[in-house]
């Protein structure tokens, strides 16, 4: 199945798919559309016939059961098509290393471009493995390309092989999950699913059932504007203000300084005259207190600021982003465990994780479709380093065909 998968992914890469935030509509950008269109023609290639584009870019399809079974639950595989504006998805040109056998890559379109294994200790793991990478003047695409490629190559594998019984597949392929919007539109009743998985992972093995919980704040900061010839003790510049509470910020909050479960305050955006002047940040903790104090903490930091300056005021908004579907997951325990066995059938060591950040499964969990996410193996998503092994997308092909026939088994 290697070649089939990397070639599929090779042929998904070269289609530039990045989202866009500033942009109002669904999808952000047409061109992810193109690799929709490219999905569904294979889809029908390969005999899913109902498979097809909605409006807002997604792809939806189904592969029908076919066991006697009449009770097996409706199993959803989901990926996303777009690429993180974080670095150029433009004119990707993806580079195999083959049998790779240790030691540091250096990218080919930009000798300043490295993998060093010191960064990326799990390359210590991949010896013998096909890597395959950008050229380093762009990303890969591996953060979700990998995802649609496995899931792909696994929806060809159940179709033409019908002694592998399983009960009814429904594939889903998202718009713009990199600028939070990639569940917005999604029709639940149309899709019928029960439980999915979201193939967004990183490392060959991890299964995870928990995200960060998020939130938006966003502070609007109304200054003192005034000539600066006749400024004295008058005015109240804006720009300096948001400076103010930035600088207050604790260091240990932030993204670069925590790991694990801890959780952050991090800035993301700033703009302003001397009139006024906005803040953006996000919140991110894997529990509600956690998110809640940290946005009580950043108001706090925001008014004590403020009270140097009594002629300007304030606006704090908090905006829900996502919660942690662990919280879903643990109701339907079964979800994790068929693909901890699955993984373990596919002749892999299971390794439960938690993600510091959030997937579409994240959403679709709270909106009625309890979905863990699974390995597709890329690493380093959203920079020119990033790469991914054919063995380990070959490993993600084996475990989803093994998850089908798992759901098919305990009904």
């Amino acid at each position: 199945m290697t070649a089939s998968v990397t070639d599929r992914f090779l042929r998904y890469v070269v289609i530039d798919t990045q989202s866009d935030a500033k942009s109002q509509t669904q999808p952000s950008t047409e061109k992810q559309k193109n690799l929709g269109r490219l999905l569904v023609e294979e889809l029908l290639e390969i005999g899913v016939s109902d498979a097809h584009l909605d409006e807002h870019g997604y792809v939806y399809a189904t592969i029908p059961s076919n066991t006697a079974k009449n009770n097996v639950p409706v199993i959803c595989f989901c990926a996303h098509m777009d690429t993180a504006p974080d670095f150029s998805g433009t004119n990707v040109k993806p580079h195999i290393v083959r049998s790779y056998q240790g030691g540091d890559i250096k990218l080919p379109g930009d000798s300043n471009q490295v993998i060093r294994v010191a960064e990326h200790p799990v390359l210590k793991d991949l010896i013998g493995h096909d890597i395959v990478t950008s050229d380093g003047t762009t990303l890969l695409g591996a953060d979700d390309k990998a995802g649609l490629a496995e899931i792909m190559t696994a929806a060809e594998v159940l179709i033409n092989n019908p002694d592998i019984k399983h009960g009814t597949i429904r594939i889903l392929f998202t718009t713009d999950e990199e600028i939070g919007r990639g569940v917005d539109k999604v029709d639940l009743g149309k899709l019928g699913a029960d439980f999915g998985y979201t193939l967004d992972g990183e490392t060959a093995g991890t299964i995870e059932d928990e995200t960060f919980s998020a939130d938006g704040v966003e502070i609007q900061i109304k200054g003192v504007a005034i000539h600066p010839g006749f400024a004295y003790g008058k005015m109240e510049n804006a720009i300096k203000i948001a400076g103010a509470i930035i600088d207050k910020l604790p260091m240990d909050l932030a993204p670069e300084t925590t790991k694990g479960r801890q959780g952050f305050i991090h800035p993301v955006g700033v703009s302003g005259v001397m009139e006024k002047a906005t803040l953006s940040f996000i919140i991110r903790d894997f529990t509600e207190e956690g998110l809640k104090s940290k946005e009580a903490l950043l108001e706090s930091i925001t008014q004590e600021t403020m009270k140097r300056y009594p002629g300007s005021s304030y606006t704090f908004t908090v905006k829900e982003q996502y919660r942690n579907m662990k919280v879903v997951l643990d109701q339907h325990p079964q979800i994790v465990d068929y693909a901890v066995e699955a993984i373990s059938r596919a002749g892999m060591t299971p390794v439960r994780g938690s993600i510091r950040g959030g997937t579409d499964g994240s959403r679709l969990s709270f909106m009625g479709l309890p979905c863990a996410n699974l390995f597709a193996g890329g690493h380093a998503f959203h920079s020119p380093l990033e790469f991914v092994s054919s063995q380990d997308m070959d490993s993600a092909v084996k475990t989803i065909v093994e998850l089908a026939k798992l759901w098919e088994e305990r009904a």
